[in-house]
């Protein structure tokens, strides 16, 4: 790929300023971002609830300005979905299938304000329709499924405002920003990104315009709350960043960009790429380099501190853009026509559905390389059976025995899915230490037996020696499936002779994870 002319000139070149913006492509923008959703709310009742959409059920029902991991935007989403469309799988995840829709317009729409036309918006469009990341965050009701969109819109504001320097952009920044923090502190980092690339690149002149004071005080006000939760509660977020660090999940500080290649869509992936490189080549994106400035300052940030890579997925849909404007002003680079063109989009979409989606019989997920390459997907399968699990053990304990028994399962999953399910089954509350689940109340003291779900193996009957004398495991979780999730094999235990009142032990039961 070589540079035009003008770059490689030895004097230097004049700023290309933005042109109007073409007319937006409404009709195959909105017929993507149609299919999108038609798509996952077709798929959003196979399978199950995923253990955070079960989480943020119960969640919603505990208001707070903030949990040890994540601010609370989602979970009061959740409580407002359940209470006005009823609680229903599928009532959760329409919203998250008009999420991703509404994020293939505002793709379209960037690369409308760089100066894409009839053929850049919707290939920018298509791009982020067709993109691995997307499809998985918006088939569940998640906090990546609205931080997706909440990012995207706030670089999409930003462009605009580098092109028209229309100062109310400015404040709506500072408006989605303030609902953005309040899903995830991520954004944050995004908004640092994105000034710290103004500052480098320009145009800096928003430093010296009241709306955008107004627009910065808009989203801190947004964030005390959070913050003034965290810390009242000793900063557990901060812990919880650690835990999250150290998992080293998509293979770390190597995998971080190898996996945002995966993350975008193997072939399609050099869309952005090509873009990044073009914002800082391209005299006619020179007004937008702040771009690839942002996604490099960040990039680095998140390897120091062990970020993920779908952490930059905000930027995406414009370098996506900045590719796609690109291509239809001067073709695409030589040998790489072939990467534009309708059989790869196709090929991207229909190898994201096979990997993203529950597309397969339940039956046979296990055999498929689905639950390897998005293991959320596993997290949805076996959660009625679960339930059923631990009621027949509830169920088997003497009378006098049930009457006071209590169940304490392993993780926020577990605790979800017995309070979704439980009721029906004749269970009582379940109560975990993990995360959220901890500030939402302890067992009684009524010191009769807890039915236990977890440690991972019988190995565990030391750790829950500390809580009880005596410690039996009485079965194992069995998704029926063979699947092979967090669940699937776990000892069920019935455990006797409570060591110390609740309000003593219910503090070594928390865990962050």
């Amino acid at each position: 790929m070589s540079a035009p002319t003008s770059a490689a000139s030895d004097r230097p070149a004049a700023i290309v300023r933005p042109s109007p913006p073409s007319a937006f492509a409404r009709r195959p923008v909105l017929l993507i971002a149609a299919g999108l959703g038609v798509l996952l709310v077709a798929v959003s009742a196979r399978y199950g609830y995923h253990r955070d959409e079960l989480y943020f059920r119960v969640a919603g029902r505990h208001p707070a300005w903030g949990y040890p991991d994540q601010p609370p935007l989602v979970p009061l989403l959740a409580r407002a979905v359940t209470a006005v469309f009823g609680d229903s799988l599928v009532a959760l995840r329409v919203p998250a299938a008009l999420f991703s829709a509404a994020g293939v317009v505002v793709a379209g729409l960037t690369a409308r304000e760089m100066g894409g036309g009839r053929r850049a918006q919707p290939l920018t469009a298509a791009a982020y329709a067709v993109c691995p990341f997307v499809v998985s965050a918006g088939h569940l009701f998640s906090t990546a499924t609205l931080d997706l969109l909440l990012s995207t819109t706030i670089v999409w504001l930003t462009v605009r405002w580098t092109r028209t320097r229309d100062q109310r952009l400015l404040l709506a920044v500072g408006a989605v920003a303030a609902l953005a923090v309040n899903v995830k502190y991520l954004a944050a980092f995004l908004l640092v990104g994105l000034v710290a690339g103004l500052l480098v690149a320009g145009p800096r002149e928003f430093l010296r315009r009241p709306m955008f004071a107004a627009a910065a005080l808009v989203a801190v006000a947004g964030l005390v709350p959070g913050l003034l939760w965290q810390a009242d509660h000793g900063w557990p977020q901060l812990d919880m960043a650690d835990a999250i660090a150290g998992k080293a999940d998509f293979g770390g500080r190597p995998g971080f960009i190898p996996f945002q290649i995966l993350l975008t869509g193997v072939l399609l992936s050099w869309l952005w790429i090509y873009g990044l490189w073009r914002t800082f080549r391209s005299d006619h994106l020179r007004t937008f380099r702040f771009l690839g400035y942002a996604y490099v300052l960040l990039t680095v940030l998140f390897l120091i501190t062990a970020g993920k890579p779908y952490y930059l997925a905000g930027l995406w849909a414009a370098l996506w853009a900045a590719g796609a404007v690109e291509i239809e002003r001067d073709g695409a680079p030589r040998g790489w026509k072939w990467a534009a063109s309708v059989p790869v989009y196709a090929v991207t979409g229909v190898v994201t559905v096979l990997l993203s989606l529950p597309v397969y019989p339940v039956a046979r997920l296990a055999d498929t390389p689905q639950p390897a390459v998005n293991a959320d997907t596993a997290e949805t399968v076996g959660w009625p059976r679960f339930a059923a699990q631990v009621a027949r053990v509830h169920a088997a304990l003497p009378p006098e025995e049930r009457s006071k028994a209590v169940i304490v399962v392993s993780n926020y999953g577990e605790a979800g899915a017995l309070d979704r399910y439980g009721p029906d089954l004749g269970l009582p509350r379940a109560y975990s230490g993990h995360n959220g689940y901890w500030y939402f109340g302890r067992p009684p003291d009524t010191y009769g037996p807890a039915v236990v779900v977890g440690p991972e193996t019988v190995a565990g009957a030391s750790y829950l020696r500390q809580f009880w004398t005596d410690v039996r495991p009485v079965g194992r979780v069995d998704n029926g499936v063979g699947l092979d999730n967090q669940e699937q094999g776990k000892p069920i235990w019935v455990c006797r002779g409570q060591r110390a009142p609740w309000p003593r032990l219910w503090p070594r039961l928390k865990t962050l994870s």
